[in-house]
């Protein structure tokens, strides 16, 4: 991770994703740790887990009705003693009376001697005897044992991000804690004096400050643990204080603002003596970027605008680190513009859009990055090629859900 990043100056979204991804794809060496498998819900499983039990572990009933010999009830309508009831949990085992019943719950194991098992809804009881309506064949409603698994069947394989179904097989083999990847752990800085909190007066110049939220929640959304969300201003102590605690507690960092060609571009300030590379990429909203490595950690530079820094993570970020935390790919998709488009030569422009059932996108705002209420209103990122300067309507675009 002491490697400095090639230089970043005009390239292609392409050719810069590969270098955030070739940056960050050694986290995905991370420690393990073992959690129990009530927490373990989203967590990157680091092993394959294979099953340390059959399931069903014994000869249970998979309805409530009455455990019979299928011999006994070949000719139907017939009237059976009830020698019995078992119940879920049970452990007596007491064999099946030749020509008798023995009533049954869901889950109870099968007495000896009994191979299937006649639903409550074709019988008829007085408590002290069964008529049998209908007559059911050797292991009908039985449940075997290892009919679900075997013991040493792989249950879960390594690389899963545990979700409820994962949860409740371990659960159900009697596995209490299950080894699993230490998440990449990310810290926020976002900067600028015009910033203030959610809930404070404005004074004139000032805007709230958003990125830091969002950024926080994008993190979370794809499996990231946030450790740290600050803002600095524009003091360049400020930020190196920020940046010296963010280090050590994180393996990613994560800016926004200060990176473009203004007189107070405190991140680059800052950054650029400790050998981050700054440079333009080919694209609209979300330009200007900044690679850095400081103390061995990748430290990513967005663009302050709060739609440049939301799309540069979506386009950027997102890919890897939804595969660094197991969760699988957002694909694109192909769909047709509902209204022409004009998009700047040599610049590949996302836009804010909403897909309609129909496969059809309609743009919900203009390219401008300051228009954040697109992002809320939108539901896809439209993906306008460097080389299209002008799409009809109807045209083919690839677009990627948000």
């Amino acid at each position: 991770m002491n490697a400095r990043p090639a230089r970043i100056s005009a390239r292609s979204v392409d050719e810069y994703r590969d270098t955030v991804e070739g940056l960050l794809r050694p986290l995905a060496a991370r420690p393990l740790e073992d959690v129990a498998v009530p927490a373990a819900l989203d967590r990157l499983l680091a092993a394959d887990m294979r099953s340390p039990v059959e399931l069903p572990v014994f000869r249970n009933s998979a309805m409530d009705g009455y455990a019979v010999d299928a011999a006994s009830v070949l000719v139907t309508p017939v009237t059976l003693p009830v020698a019995g009831v078992v119940a879920a949990g049970d452990a007596g085992r007491a064999p099946l009376p030749p020509g008798a019943a023995v009533k049954i719950m869901t889950g109870a194991p099968l007495p000896p001697g009994a191979d299937c098992v006649v639903p409550v809804e074709d019988t008829e009881s007085d408590g002290a005897t069964v008529t049998v309506r209908r007559g059911r064949s050797t292991g009908e409603f039985v449940r075997e044992p290892g009919t679900d698994v075997r013991a040493g069947d792989l249950l879960v394989p390594a690389g899963t991000a545990l979700a409820p179904r994962h949860i409740a097989a371990l659960a159900a083999v009697g596995l209490a804690e299950v080894p699993v990847f230490v998440p990449v752990r990310a810290a926020v800085i976002t900067t600028g004096d015009e910033l203030v909190p959610a809930g404070k007066p404005l004074r004139p110049g000032q805007i709230y400050n958003s990125n830091g939220i969002a950024l926080a929640a994008a993190l979370r959304a794809n499996g990231v643990a946030v450790t740290t969300v600050e803002h600095s201003t524009d003091d360049p102590a400020v930020l190196r204080e920020l940046l010296t605690a963010a280090t050590r507690s994180a393996d990613l960092v994560i800016t926004s603002g200060g990176v473009s060609k203004g007189d107070f571009e405190v991140v680059k300030d800052v950054l650029a003596p400790l050998g981050g590379v700054f440079g333009s990429v080919a694209m609209q909203p979300g330009g200007p970027q900044g690679l850095t490595v400081v103390d061995g950690v990748p430290v990513l530079s967005f663009p302050g605008n709060p739609v440049s820094t939301m799309v540069s993570f979506e386009v950027f970020a997102r890919p890897i680190l939804r595969a660094l935390s197991g969760l699988a790919p957002v694909p694109d998709r192909e769909a047709r513009l509902a209204e022409p488009v004009r998009s700047p030569a040599g610049r590949r422009q996302f836009l804010r859009g909403r897909l309609t059932d129909a496969g059809v996108v309609e743009l919900v705002s203009g390219p401008g990055s300051h228009l954040v209420a697109g992002m809320a209103w939108a539901d896809v990122l439209v993906d306008i090629p460097a080389e299209a300067t002008e799409l009809p309507a109807g045209a083919a675009v690839r677009v990627r859900a948000l």
